[in-house]
């Protein structure tokens, strides 16, 4: 009882230290963000379980697919591409604190929740490629802060809001490839898509809106050309406008190899494509070469903060005064393309949790490739445990607790990381359910045995020791059915084996498969000497 006492006097004190987490209390003493994202939860269905959401957890920071400002207010819901369908509930309009909605690359159905419109600061509303139906909410004219907004590739119906004519702050609006009619506003974002709605017709139009979209661009009025002018003035012209054009492709053509001479060029992109400078997907932006080369005085070795087997680390200043760590990578133009650093950008990217360092941005030229960092003042790990003065038990075991809470919402919370996916499939192929690998486009056309066999296969090739990993050439002759069963039952037996080693080891013996790692290195010397 008296063990009880004090664990609620505790958390009362905690509750009065934190003016932030008392603003988000219902007067029954629930957190509204978290009692949102439970209905929005419970609304939505989630297959491979990536909404691991507690709802007896009184802070939502460090659920997957949520980013929280340092006030620890929800400001950021992104769950692309995750297999979810369902609905989206209107209790979303109860985050009002949001700054991204992005739930592309779904299966979301139902009607867009009007609820959306009561987030003041939404900037990033992404809808795109779900199965959304009915009309936009006119409610979407009360979001002053929308700059980016993507419905593209759903079944949404009815007109265009008018009002959307009146958002100037909108830099891009994508409508494409729904079932919109009715007349078409003037739009004023900078860009905007209406394909593949064959019912919009042009405001003032006096046909009917049975035909195709008009195009993105809205025509120039153009004088008449007066009838008196003669024919060969009309000829002098026309030579002349000729003659104009082709000097000014030369001189543009000119101006354009100088130009690429002397600067990289640069290339940005973002998992949806949009052709900006710079783009907010969250709380991922894509800098500029030049901006990272100011922010670190031309990367000066003044600069330098550190060095490892992939590349540079430097400490830079943005414009805005925000400190951060550019990791300048080496062999930027070397074997991995395009393609393959975005995804890599995009695993980095999913990994939030606040005993993990978030990735801030990053920037991709043809030359280079750099990821950019908070800068931590307090310097690495492994530089505080040598630091002097010493640091006392009860920090070294908060430094060991803290990076056991990263690595397990790695290996288990986190179903976007690559750490994880050699469990998952393991799991799956114990239970038996290896159809879920399966592109559901072909999932009546394979063959379950062979499917099992390949998986295997993988499995051999990803053992806990290289050495005992198959060659290619035993690789190949167990895709044609050569020895697969010997190989796999021999592993089986191995793993039984380090099971039990590995129980042996938890008894204080150490085991000769233990990892020798960094990462062990410091756990070693968490409890050295010192």
């Amino acid at each position: 009882m008296l063990q009880q006492l004090f664990i609620l006097f505790f958390l009362f004190l905690f509750c009065l230290g934190d003016s932030s987490v008392d603003a988000l209390l219902t007067a029954k003493g629930v957190n509204y963000e978290v009692q949102a994202l439970m209905a929005i939860k419970a609304a939505l269905k989630d297959p491979h379980s990536v909404l691991n959401w507690d709802e007896n957890a009184v802070d939502p920071c460090s659920w997957t697919m949520i980013t929280c400002s340092p006030q620890k207010l929800v400001i950021t819901l992104g769950a692309p591409s995750q297999n979810l369908s369902g609905t989206l509930s209107p209790s979303v309009g109860n985050l009002t604190n949001l700054q991204s909605v992005l739930l592309q690359d779904n299966n979301i159905s139902g009607t867009i929740p009007m609820e959306l419109g009561n987030i003041p600061g939404l900037a990033t509303l992404d809808l795109s490629s779900n199965a959304f139906h009915g009309q936009i909410p006119t409610s979407f004219s009360h979001l002053k802060s929308l700059q980016y907004l993507r419905l593209n590739n759903n079944s949404l119906s009815g007109a265009i809001p008018s009002s959307l004519a009146n958002m100037t702050q909108l830099a891009l609006l994508d409508l494409s490839f729904n079932n919109l009619s009715g007349p078409l506003p003037r739009l004023l974002p900078k860009t905007y898509n209406l394909a593949g709605n064959s019912l919009i017709c042009s405001l003032g139009s006096e046909h009917s809106c049975n035909g195709t979209a008009p195009p993105l661009l809205f025509p120039v009025d153009t004088p008449q050309t007066p009838s008196g002018r003669s024919k060969s003035h009309r000829l002098a012209l026309a030579f002349g406008s000729s003659l104009g054009c082709v000097v000014l492709l030369i001189v543009g053509l000119g101006c354009f190899i100088w130009w690429k001479q002397r600067h990289n060029q640069q290339i940005f992109f973002d998992v949806n494509d949009q052709r900006f400078e710079e783009v907010c997907l969250g709380n991922l932006r894509i800098f500029q070469f030049r901006e990272l080369q100011a922010a670190t005085n031309d990367f000066s070795s003044k600069n330098l903060v550190g060095k490892g087997g992939f590349g540079y680390v430097y400490k830079g200043y943005l414009q805005d005064g925000t400190v951060v760590a550019v990791k300048r990578l080496k062999d930027g133009n070397a074997i991995r393309g395009e393609i393959q650093f975005q995804t890599e950008v995009e695993m980095i990217s999913l990994a939030v949790h606040r005993n993990l360092l978030r990735l801030y941005g990053f920037c991709t030229t043809t030359s280079e490739r750099l990821l950019v960092y908070p800068y931590m003042s307090n310097g690495s790990v492994a530089s505080r445990l040598k630091a002097k003065p010493a640091l006392d038990w009860s920090a070294r075991k908060r430094i060991a607790l803290d990076a056991a809470r990263g690595l397990l919402y790695l290996h288990e919370q986190s179903a976007n990381q690559k750490g994880a996916m050699l469990d998952w499939v393991k799991k799956i192929n114990q239970e038996k359910k290896l159809e879920i690998l399966v592109d559901r486009d072909i999932r009546k056309t394979y063959d379950w045995i062979e499917l099992e066999e390949m998986v295997r296969v993988a499995l051999l090739c990803t053992q806990y020791l290289p050495t005992t990993r198959p060659k290619m050439s035993e690789v190949v002759r167990m895709l044609e059915g050569d020895g697969l069963a010997e190989k796999w039952e021999a592993s089986q037996r191995a793993d039984a084996n380090r099971y039990r080693v590995n129980e042996f080891s938890s008894s204080g013996q150490y085991s000769d498969l233990t990892d020798d790692s960094s990462l062990l290195a410091q756990a070693m010397e968490l409890s050295g000497p010192r």
